[in-house]
């Protein structure tokens, strides 16, 4: 049996003249307000003009696909992107093309929502209707408590958290995914909550980032919030820990590295951040050990 694994990312643009049309994508053909789109313009252009989420994901790929050979599973690691290319459906035409019989997907999001991991879903479900493909999906619904995972992060943090206060921090979603019963914020904290626990952090807190542009409200509390509440107490240095992204993007490179390091300062706080996982060997053998876990033993 021909096997393989398919990890899944958002997807970012690599070139200032994508921008256009990957908003667009983003908000699924709806068109974007002129202040929208020099705001993200803006963004863009204060880390170097471009993303390199397609970059780390590649590398996250090729280093998964290499321990995997190690460890006695030699097979191939493929990756696509919701918003950007190399876009799912175009991945999944080679997969087909490339004979794969049974296919081990993994979303490189930790922690799983409906309204966000299950979009990744449902755009290879419609991939695989439309190419005729009978090929048998594997899914990994979540992988947020982890314990390589939950190492991985910990390592990152560790040179950073002695002595100062830590912010774990994920993407906010819409408040209202709470009303079906979405395990995404029960998950995001617990991530948090095993990273402290394995660190043995005491002062410790949770936020949010990242909120959508929309009328409704969002998760929270927002970054800003518990940055105004450590000036308050005159907390005078912070870690800022994402344990909802796996690799640097521009909710990395944009709103923690200069929004909230910026808002910081001006509070008087030093804010720093850890290393994205990016292909830290501890995340990639998680990977290995989720991806072995739906292969079958040939």
């Amino acid at each position: 049996m021909r096997q393989a694994v398919l990890l899944l990312a958002h997807g970012a643009p690599e070139r200032m003249e994508d921008l256009d049309a990957y908003l667009d994508l983003v908000r699924g053909g709806r068109p974007a307000p002129a202040e929208l789109r020099a705001e993200l313009r803006r963004r863009y252009e204060a880390i170097g003009g471009a993303s390199p989420l397609t970059a780390r994901t590649r590398e996250q790929a090729e280093a998964l696909e290499r321990r995997l050979a190690a460890c006695g599973r030699p097979v191939p690691v493929y990756f696509a992107m919701r918003n950007w290319r190399p876009f799912i459906r175009e991945v999944m035409a080679r997969i087909r093309a490339d004979g794969i019989e049974r296919l081990v997907v993994i979303c490189l999001a930790p922690q799983y929502s409906r309204a966000s991991i299950g979009l990744y879903y449902r755009r290879v479900q419609e991939a695989i209707t439309d190419l005729g493909m009978n090929a048998e999906i594997v899914w990994t619904r979540t992988f947020h408590d982890h314990p390589l995972l939950v190492e991985a992060y910990a390592e990152k943090l560790a040179p950073l958290a002695g002595g100062r206060r830590v912010l774990f921090t994920a993407h906010s979603l819409p408040e209202r995914i709470l009303e079906a019963g979405d395990p995404y914020d029960r998950e995001a904290r617990a991530t948090a909550a095993a990273v402290a626990r394995r660190l043995g952090l005491e002062q410790w807190d949770f936020a949010y980032q990242s909120q959508g542009a929309t009328d409704e409200p969002w998760l929270g509390p927002t970054v800003e919030s518990v940055l105004d509440r450590y000036a308050a107490e005159r907390v005078r240095e912070a870690v800022l820990a994402p344990i909802g992204f796996v690799a640097d993007h521009l909710e990395i490179l944009y709103d923690v590295d200069i929004h909230f390091v910026t808002y910081a300062r001006e509070r008087g706080i030093r804010l720093l951040r850890p290393e994205s996982l990016n292909a830290s060997p501890t995340f990639i053998a998680a990977l290995a050990e989720i991806a072995r876990a739906g292969l079958q033993t040939v």
